[in-house]
């Protein structure tokens, strides 16, 4: 059976080279990066080589840099100690967040005295920067959390715009950047922006390492507690492979980032122009449909699916080798609609498939002709 991914927003095949670097560090750097011997500072050394590596392409200080085991853990780091530790009493965010904000949000909303408001949004999911500005301008102790670019249906987020906002207005900004990291060119000396965040297989990398950027002098304080290692900010020993493996990824991300972005827009121009020619009742959810004002990498589309097909939709095209989604992958095994389309749909809309189609270098007009095809079998 042919298969065709079409899930990249969920997870990205490895390249290869990735995997090679992986497999030499696990041979050779297998000291502890604590030690005191030679063995030990070996591997200590090679974290740091790709702590200021990974440095360098955000034009900021390796020290700023903070390696995680993914998006999940550096947000719940970020929002947990801003609370906990930085007097932060309101958070600021959207209903259309990741769930590993909106529910660290609901969980510290359980446990401390914080005020949450959720900035408007028009009817495509793009953020009311008026209503930001608005709610910046009350005197409160304020962290501003939204996502550069949208896991689901791909709205950008004006980053260097919002940052100057809540600086203007004394408040912290927060944006998870998993979406946007190694896709993007993300120069951090100019965004003024406190704390970022990178999951390094969404961008042909290991699951299971990431970072957060913190700003100098923020503040922070750990979320794991422990040993010493990641100056103080995230306790237990370094998974020295992990490391390797995201440096060269957002090494070779960014050495390619033109050549593949040009290819990876053809394909998306590519696949709006066949779905739209064959499926002209099709709607494109957000502005996932926009190249200007979503990412290249993906888009969702509400098909004009009747009921009695559309529950066993995505199964169908699984069966025949396609994988896609409805949603954030996290959601996978779930029954409902995803929080972030149903902000933006109809009750009638949402009552019909809407499937997030997600592109990388790995894909093909031809893989697109397929899926076409495959969907045209369903209206």
């Amino acid at each position: 059976m042919k298969t065709v991914y079409f899930d990249n927003a969920a997870t990205t095949p490895m390249r290869d080279d990735i995997v090679d670097h992986m497999v030499r560090a696990m041979k050779t750097n297998y000291g502890n990066p604590s030690s005191s011997h030679g063995v030990g500072r070996a591997s200590k050394a090679v974290i740091e080589s790709s702590r200021k590596t990974i440095a360098k392409h955000f034009k900021v200080s390796a020290g700023e840099i903070v390696f995680t085991s993914g998006g999940t853990e550096a947000d719940n780091l970020v929002l947990q100690s801003a609370v906990r530790d930085l007097g932060i009493t309101r958070i600021i965010t959207a209903k259309t967040e990741h769930h590993a904000v909106l529910h660290c949000i609901e969980r510290l909303q359980m446990d401390y005295d914080l005020s949450v408001n959720f900035v408007d949004l028009d009817p495509r999911g793009v953020i009311d920067y008026n209503h930001l500005e608005t709610l910046l301008g009350q005197s409160q102790n304020t962290l501003v959390s939204l996502m550069h670019i949208n896991n689901e249906i791909g709205n950008i987020l004006d980053m260097d715009r919002v940052a100057r906002l809540c600086k203007a207005n004394g408040a912290l900004f927060h944006s998870d950047t998993v979406q946007s990291v190694g896709h993007y060119a993300l120069p951090l000396d100019q965004i003024p922006v406190d704390f970022i965040v990178a999951s390094a297989h969404k961008f042909h990398g290991p699951k299971g390492v990431g970072f957060v950027f913190v700003r100098k002098n923020s503040g922070l304080k750990p979320l794991i507690h422990g040993g010493e290692q990641e100056r103080g900010l995230r306790a237990g020993t370094e998974s020295i492979h992990n490391i390797v493996g995201l440096e060269r990824a957002i090494t070779l991300s960014y050495q390619n980032l033109e050549k593949e972005r040009d290819y990876i827009v053809a394909l998306k121009r590519y696949f709006i122009a066949r779905i739209t020619s064959e499926i002209p009742e099709v709607q494109f959810n957000g502005c996932s449909g926009d190249l200007e004002k979503s990412t290249y990498t993906l888009v969702n589309v509400c098909l004009p699916v009747t009921p009695d097909k559309a529950a066993m939709f995505l199964f169908q095209l699984d069966l025949k080798g396609i994988a896609c989604s409805k949603g954030s992958a996290c959601q996978s095994g779930s029954h409902q609609n995803s929080h972030v389309l149903a902000e933006l749909l109809s009750d009638e809309d949402l009552q019909k498939p809407s499937v997030r189609f997600s592109f990388s270098i790995y894909n093909t007009k031809e893989e697109i002709d397929y899926v076409i095809e495959a969907l045209k079998t369903f209206v």
